[in-house]
């Protein structure tokens, strides 16, 4: 069940990597004509995190997956399953369906699903979890400006 576990897991966040990369890559001529809120960051700032946010995730699934109890394991892939699909729903929603508070909800419910999976990290090997805090605080501040392009545009 470990390896199966460690498989699926490496499997969801490839897998939220590939949809979140073609559906936000879909518009950006139309994306750089919304009225932005004040507090987002430059460019390259997405370009730095989301390559970190993907690793730390792929190794605190191993992390957990590997070492962790069966109940671990259960929360972390029930956990990030349902981050990952609310995650994806917020790409899908914002970028094509344009749906700005469809998807500043599923950008908040993929907060709130992901700070489980980062005690259950945390709980397994401290390390593990403090490597996702930045991806936490990344959702956090991601789900901020979800909300703030839905009020502006």
């Amino acid at each position: 069940m470990r390896i199966v576990a460690a498989v699926v897991s490496t499997a969801l966040v490839i897998g939220y990597a590939v949809g979140s990369g073609v559906w936000v890559s879909s518009g950006d001529a139309w994306y750089r004509s919304l009225v932005q809120p004040p507090w987002q960051p430059p460019d390259i700032v997405f370009g730095l995190i989301w390559p970190y946010n993907f690793l730390a995730l792929i190794v605190a699934g191993l992390v957990v997956s590997l070492t962790g109890s069966p109940g671990q394991r259960w929360v972390w892939l029930i956990g990030l399953a349902g981050s990952v699909a609310a995650a994806l729903g917020w790409a899908y929603s914002f970028y094509v369906g344009q749906q700005w508070w469809v998807a500043a909800a599923l950008l908040c419910l993929a907060l709130v699903i992901t700070v489980p999976i980062v005690v259950v990290a945390w709980r397994t090997a401290w390390w593990a979890g403090a490597i996702l805090l930045p991806y936490v605080i990344w959702v956090a501040l991601a789900s901020s400006l979800a909300v703030g392009y839905a009020a502006r545009n």
